[in-house]
């Protein structure tokens, strides 16, 4: 099995989100374990598994309707973003490997490139080109800034498709990778640059936790912001630790921590790591374990 979690560039209107979770199903042998949307980061997330074949074919669909439904020109949302389908993961779960995941990655991403037209580049376990390898080096300055690289720099040239963005679906960026965790931590402020100045603080490239990413965002919606990590490494940083980290970091700004909240599912083993400590999570978060949703639709 491979799980591929592919992030969108539309968290507002279900009946969009409806049509790609269509796209993405209607693929015999695939399953879908999980959606997320946010409204204020206008970006859903769909987690699903299947074979590598299976999920080879619904990821295709749902990266060609994700280019027909969603137009980048009337898009404004929190959350960093490339493109209408804007990163697609791949992830080896029981029976596959790190290699065939970076294999499907290849084959996806070139027709992607070949068939709709969209630039495609490749990331962490599928790039070959360690300054683009992470996420947040092709993301950095946005989809302009990337553009501009594509049209001056032929290091920036993207691995398929087309030089330059598509008109209204930019770029997306695919890439083979291990689990990671997204989480997030809602603060009792309406400041977001408290909420950068902390995720500065924490984030590994800046010498804070290691194996974490972290930026702060805007929750317009509710008037609060956020500390939106993705912990890549959860042996090396588990959830708990990360959520003290901010936690520490927002009281010595005199600012208490609101909620925190998983995007997508954890591994039952990083979640047990939590036991018996308070992270302002909901209830329901035992559902969230990849292993349970798994069971629950008869892959465990």
């Amino acid at each position: 099995m491979v799980e591929s979690i592919p992030n969108f560039s539309e968290g507002r209107d279900p009946a969009v989100i409806e049509q790609l979770e269509h796209a993405l199903t209607a693929t015999q042998g695939v399953a879908l374990l999980d959606r997320h949307r946010d409204e204020d980061h206008h970006r859903c997330v769909l987690t699903v598994v299947g074979s590598v074949e299976s999920v080879e074919e619904a990821v295709f669909s749902v990266v060609a309707k994700a280019a027909e439904v969603i137009n980048l020109k009337h898009h404004a949302g929190r959350h960093p973003r490339l493109g209408a389908c804007d990163v697609l993961p791949f992830v080896p779960l029981s029976g596959s490997t790190m290699e065939q995941c970076a294999g499907l990655a290849h084959r996806v991403g070139a027709r992607i490139g070949r068939d709709l037209r969209i630039p495609v580049f490749l990331y962490e376990e599928a790039c070959a080109r360690p300054f683009r390898r992470r996420l947040e080096q092709i993301r950095k300055g946005g989809l302009e800034s990337l553009g501009k690289r594509m049209a001056t720099n032929r290091a920036w040239a993207p691995d398929f498709g087309p030089a330059e963005p598509h008109p209204t679906a930019g770029v997306i960026v695919v890439g083979a990778r291990h689990p990671l965790i997204a989480f997030n931590v809602v603060l009792q402020s309406h400041d977001v640059s408290l909420a950068r100045d902390i995720a500065g603080t924490i984030r590994s490239s800046n010498g804070g936790l290691p194996a974490v990413k972290a930026i702060g965002l805007e929750l317009k919606s509710q008037g609060l912001v956020q500390v939106s990590m993705n912990l890549v490494d959860y042996h090396q940083t588990p959830v708990h630790v990360a959520f003290e980290a901010v936690k520490r970091a927002a009281a010595l700004k005199g600012v208490a921590v609101v909620k925190s909240e998983l995007v997508g599912l954890i591994p039952q083993e990083a979640l047990a790591q939590t036991e018996g400590r308070d992270l302002r999570l909901d209830a329901s978060t035992q559902a969230q374990t990849l292993e349970h949703r798994l069971g629950r639709c008869g892959l465990g």
